[in-house]
């Protein structure tokens, strides 16, 4: 029975209907969790195939990014912090589920390298290279793949513009400052000068006290 041939299509599977969770369901949190469940498992298919770099990149990168991703949303929809916090049990039992499906993945993945008498094989075009992984990715993204790789990059750029635009828009109820009329102020706009009469300090004269025998029948 090959084990990693299993593993693998197990891995495919569930990063499959993640994938598709991700676009069905109607909650943005649950959403975030299912595209999280979806980078790890495409990274454990990356490690069994031999692209240990890929896999770990990917770990690391986009699942750490899918977090930068949801505050952008958060900021740009503006959605009240306060009540995504009161609510934070009903998320609770997905977020498990994602936590335990990532647990027994990393397992699985401890488990069929502990099986193997070799370890996993190397990418076949970096082995008939002689080369590392690291160094075969990064021969061919700059040579073969030199031109999608930098429409990606500018796509990304615009993407990153975007977001940045929209979160800046003229939004109602929202307070923003502007440091270009700031700049343009003058001081006599903002002061005005003010002629008042010159009053004198009144001073409390304490009252005197009494005589003596004054009172006194």
């Amino acid at each position: 029975m090959d084990w990693v041939l299993i593993s693998f299509y197990a891995f495919a599977t569930v990063a499959v209907v993640a994938a598709g969770a991700v676009i069905s369901v109607r909650n943005p949190v649950h959403a975030v969790l299912c595209l999280i469940l979806t980078f790890f498992s495409v990274a454990c298919t990356w490690l069994l195939v031999g692209a240990e770099f890929l896999g770990v990149a990917l770990s690391l990168v986009y699942v750490g990014a899918v977090m930068v991703l949801f505050l952008f949303v958060v900021m740009m929809l503006d959605i009240d912090i306060v009540k995504i916090r009161e609510g934070w049990v009903k998320f609770l039992p997905i977020g498990l589920l994602v936590a335990v499906v990532m647990l027994g993945q990393m397992l699985v993945l401890i488990g069929i390298k502990a099986r193997t008498a070799t370890p996993f094989p190397d990418n076949a075009a970096s082995a008939a290279a002689e080369v590392s992984n690291t160094a075969w990715l990064a021969r061919t993204l700059f040579t073969e793949f030199l031109l999608p790789f930098e429409f990606a990059a500018v796509i990304l750029t615009v993407a990153v513009v975007a977001a940045v635009m929209l979160t800046l828009r003229k939004r109602t109820g929202t307070k923003a400052q502007d440091p270009a009329e700031q700049s343009r102020v003058k001081a006599s706009d903002r002061i005005r000068m003010v002629s008042m009469p010159a009053e004198k300090p009144v001073r409390d004269v304490p009252a005197s006290a009494p005589a003596e025998g004054e009172g006194k029948a």
